[in-house]
């Protein structure tokens, strides 16, 4: 099965590339490619979802989107040169799929047109472009619409 995921980045820091990473190691391509004003930028992309949940198996994920090994599944956000900018600050925020359980995946489902969403906020407390894992994270919600 398959499930839409929406991650909005809030307020991140003015005049940054930032992207969705697809791939991983030097095999990966920066989509959705977004120049940041300070203002929320805002990515979609569409997860595997595997397992059996009538087991008591967690879910896991799969696709060009998925990061990391199992258990410890993650979305890269590629902040400048990674999202291919020049001549510019570079990092990666890692968004963890932690958290997402069959309960809120069946939830998703049930709602025709919904998503899994979460919100990270895109500045860190010294000024710069939130990095490494994102912190504080409050999860993964069901979005309707």
């Amino acid at each position: 099965m398959h499930l839409t995921f929406h991650i909005a980045l809030k307020n991140p820091p003015a005049q940054l590339t930032y992207a969705l990473q697809k791939g991983s190691g030097s095999q990966y391509e920066a989509v959705q490619v977004q120049h940041s004003t300070g203002s929320d930028l805002h990515f979609e992309l569409i997860i595997e979802i595997k397992g059996d949940k009538h087991t008591n198996e967690l879910p896991d994920f799969k696709g060009p989107f998925v990061q990391g090994p199992v258990l410890g599944r993650f979305i890269y956000l590629d902040i400048g040169t990674y999202a291919g900018a020049t001549g510019s600050w570079s990092g990666r925020l890692k968004i963890p799929l932690a958290g997402v359980t069959w309960s809120l995946i069946d939830e998703a489902i049930v709602k025709s047109g919904s998503a899994l969403q979460t919100t990270v906020p895109g500045t860190g407390k010294n000024g710069a472009p939130n990095c490494a894992t994102v912190k504080p994270f409050d999860g993964w919600k069901v979005k309707v619409g």
